[in-house]
């Protein structure tokens, strides 16, 4: 094992009760069953079928009709959400991932983040890395597993959505509206030169990926923040009434780029029997220690190291409502 050199303490901080990108999915689901009249039905139709032919994608490491039968019978649900960074040519990254868990006993979420950098067992490859870097090793399924072994839970669902597809979503909805921390201008993988400056700003497509990808003015923590400012900005232009004309372009953009094991029934279900849930929001960001760890090629690679420790008090947050 290399040696360790371990670097600045990264403490997350609870975010509170605020709306998240899964929601993304429900708002919209909700948009396409609360509609009135012909247009509604139009929707309704296109929605059912973008979910059955587009985003329906069934995984080995799951078993769906466990969780189907929670659903059934309104038991506590683990989703992965699965925020994927893929380009042309690449085999690509989860750039943003959680567990949700839902308890509709005691109408009560809780939301985990596990940050990109988290060292642990990359389960189909037998040895530590990057807990991102399993998305680019087998896909959704070892990302899974990956998450499983690491929390000792078990996962009912997952919702995975390219960050490409941010870009088309906010053009589809006319724009987002966000609060900008820092001043900066981009220069980084877009460099297109975009100046964001400190305040109330106005983001289309293009702009909204140079905001989400920048971590190098502050930190991934910031960056991590600053996603959640824009999932949140979509799901309130997106559920916004001067947007309904709007309705058929995001269900589009979602066809393209977001893939789960639910089928359109299991979103009605979780809508319908869950909605409570969102009343008492639990948020929270796995904690541990930088580090550099010399890797076999004699690299010193970035990680955070996560204490047992810190891992058991996830799990037990995850697991409280089976306990």
């Amino acid at each position: 094992m290399g040696c360790i050199y371990l670097a600045e303490s990264r403490r997350a901080k609870k975010t509170g009760k605020s709306k998240r990108w899964w929601k993304i999915l429900l708002a919209v689901v909700a948009i396409f069953v609360i509609g009135v009249g012909v247009y509604a039905f139009s929707i309704y139709n296109n929605a059912k079928h973008t979910v059955e032919e587009k985003m329906h994608q069934p995984v080995d490491s799951i078993d769906t009709a466990v969780g189907k039968k929670k659903v059934k019978d309104n038991e506590p649900l683990n989703v992965l959400l699965l925020g994927v960074d893929e380009r042309s040519g690449d085999s690509g990254r989860s750039d943003a991932l959680m567990v949700l868990s839902l308890d509709p006993k005691d109408d009560s979420m809780n939301l985990v983040s596990i940050p990109r950098d988290t060292r642990t067992e990359i389960v189909g490859k037998g040895y530590e890395d990057k807990i991102n870097h399993a998305y680019a090793y087998g896909g959704t399924d070892m990302s899974i597993n990956t998450v499983e072994n690491l929390l000792d839970i078990e996962l009912d669902y997952y919702v995975k959505v390219n960050m490409e597809g941010l870009s088309e979503m906010v053009d589809a909805v006319g724009g987002i509206t966000v609060d900008n921390k820092t001043d900066w201008i981009d220069e980084g993988y877009y460099k297109k030169g975009y100046h964001y400056e400190k305040g109330e700003i106005e983001l289309d497509g293009a702009k909204t990926m140079g905001f989400v990808r920048m971590r190098h003015f502050d930190s991934d923590f910031a960056r991590t923040g600053r996603q959640r400012q824009v999932f949140q900005a979509i799901v309130d232009k997106g559920a916004s009434v001067a947007s309904v004309n709007k309705i058929d372009d995001m269900i589009d953009v979602l066809g393209n780029n977001m893939e789960t094991n639910m089928d359109f029934s299991d979103m009605k279900n979780l809508m319908m029997n869950y909605r409570d849930t969102r009343k008492n929001v639990v948020s929270y960001q796995m904690e541990g220690e930088g580090a550099y760890i010399t890797n076999s090629s004699g690299q010193d690679i970035y990680y955070l190291v996560v204490s047992d420790d810190e891992i058991q008090k996830v799990h037990d947050m995850i697991k409280k409502a089976k306990s």
